[in-house]
């Protein structure tokens, strides 16, 4: 499944809702695959609909939460959860995790979720501070998140074990909003 420049002009992003539990779930299933940007391996992920749905329900009812999805022709092809953390010292923060469907990325759907997910943030007092955590080799995500305004805060040094010889950086990026 790839997208053309007319789907494209089509995208719209909207906030995800229980019935999008079944596309979000198969889009985090065909990425953890992929095997290649995530620190779960395929044989690690387990989750169930109803996790997925438990997991979707506890972000829409908290108000320093939000579940964006992507959609082409009332398709789901991508989409952004932004959690915050449950303590009061650290309740103005929070980060995301964003998965698109292989055949769409690099096209400005990214773009679009992040966009979407800023806006939210600055009409939401509670927020000040968005984050996130990305592979050190993921250089189109690092690139893409500089170019929206995120800053490097730090690394955590080999933090991800790709096999006996191989690591990677865990890149901690952030923006004020």
């Amino acid at each position: 499944m790839a997208a053309s420049d007319n789907d494209l002009k089509n995208v719209h992003i909207r906030t995800g809702k229980m019935s999008d539990a079944k596309k979000i779930l198969n889009i985090q299933r065909d990425v953890v695959i992929e095997n290649e940007y995530l620190i779960s391996v395929s044989e690690e992920f387990s989750k169930n609909i109803e996790q997925q749905k438990e997991w979707i329900q506890k972000i829409l009812k908290n108000e320093r939460e939000t579940l964006l999805v992507a959609e082409i022709d009332e398709e789901i092809v991508g989409w952004l959860a932004f959690q915050s953390p449950n303590l009061q010292r650290l309740s103005h923060t929070g980060s995301f995790g964003m998965m698109l469907h292989k055949g769409y990325r690099g096209l400005g759907i990214g773009t679009s979720l992040i966009t979407e997910l800023l806006a939210w943030a600055e009409q939401t007092p509670l927020i000040e501070k968005v984050s996130l955590g990305v592979f050190s080799t993921n250089i189109q995500a690092i690139n893409l998140y500089k170019r929206m305004g995120f800053i490097e805060e730090g690394r955590k040094k080999k933090e991800i074990k790709l096999d006996e010889n191989k690591y990677v950086d865990d890149v901690l990026m952030y923006k004020i909003v």
